[in-house]
């Protein structure tokens, strides 16, 4: 717009040059003419100077901020030539593993009525859901999966995380070890006749080892007898005073009662796409109804700790509410 009302401009103050002046003498309108076209030189070469200036500034702006992406490409992929696909940079900072169950709730709370299957349907869905990839018809492939027995036994060894062994394979784990809390013979986990299941399972950590207790001076003295070679324990009671004697009988089932060491460490995705990790089976045989019960249950081992800004951080608390009325 700006070309063009210049150049508008310049017609006009043509046509006034040629109508107002036509009458002059010669030499009048032959020097009215010098300055005309002076004026208009002077006004080009203006233009152009501009243009020069803008397109000597873009192109500083273009190598600039060309070189500021060239410095940062550059940073990120000499920080990438650092990690290595496999193995945590940062292992150490790493806090222990999480100890998480299904099914879920917001706030950590479950309450159903065992006489009306919609109030507990969501959770016995959720156990369900969880457990279709324990299925036996999933871990047939040789290839991708081992027996590594039903009894707890040592770190299972596949080589360290940088070795040339490949994808490693997985240990199997059958959901008839979880006896009742299988869902294979009871499709609603316990929950219709009021002792509810719940499936526990530490949380993923690449290339960790959980180490079970080598003593007994941080496991309460109910929880002792639970302690047992290559097997991380875990023990359920009551949060608070309250509720002590209303909790009554915990069931655990899984190998050992606990998590086995066989099935650890973790190479990770990219080398054990298929690993299942061992579970355990919680069920409250006798809890008090129509009561609100507060329930903690925790892993005892030598490099798992706890941490009151993480209530998963090795334990977890259960809010839980059955009616029957």
């Amino acid at each position: 717009m700006h070309l063009h009302y210049l150049d508008a401009t310049r017609f006009f103050h043509a046509l006034q040059f040629s109508g107002e002046h036509a009458s002059m003498p010669a030499g009048l309108l032959s020097q009215k003419h010098c300055h005309w076209q002076a004026w208009q030189t002077r006004d080009t070469a203006s233009n152009t100077e501009s243009a020069m200036i803008h397109t000597k500034i873009i192109a500083f702006y273009i190598v600039f901020y060309g070189c500021l992406a060239g410095i940062f490409i550059g940073t990120i992929q000499a920080l990438l030539l650092t990690l290595s696909n496999y193995k945590p940079t940062w292992q150490d900072r790493v806090a222990p593993p999480g100890l998480s169950h299904t099914p879920r709730s917001d706030k950590a709370e479950v309450a159903f009525n065992m006489n009306d299957l919609e109030s507990y349907l969501p959770y016995t869905k959720a156990l369900k859901d969880f457990m279709t990839k324990y299925d036996e018809q999933w871990q047939t492939d040789k290839m991708k999966f081992e027996d590594c027995g039903e009894e707890a036994i040592e770190y299972k060894n596949r080589g360290d995380l940088e070795s040339d062994v490949g994808i490693r394979k997985a240990c199997r784990f059958s959901r008839s070890w979880l006896g009742p809390c299988s869902g294979l013979d009871d499709p609603y986990f316990g929950f219709k006749e009021g002792k509810p299941c719940f499936i526990v399972k530490l949380n993923r950590i690449v290339n960790f080892r959980p180490k079970p207790p080598t003593s007994n001076e941080s496991i309460p003295d109910e929880a002792q007898p639970k302690v047992q070679p290559n097997v991380i324990p875990i023990f359920c009671t009551n949060r608070r005073e309250e509720d002590a004697g209303k909790i009554g009988e915990v069931k655990y089932f899984g190998i050992g009662g606990g998590f086995p060491m066989q099935y650890y460490p973790y190479y990770g995705k990219l080398l054990h796409p298929h690993y299942l990790q061992p579970l355990v089976a919680l069920q409250f045989a006798n809890l008090t109804m129509n009561s609100e019960l507060r329930i903690e249950c925790k892993v005892y081992g030598d490099n798992i700790d706890y941490s009151e800004k993480d209530r998963y951080q090795g334990r977890f608390d259960l809010k839980l509410t059955i009616t029957n009325l």
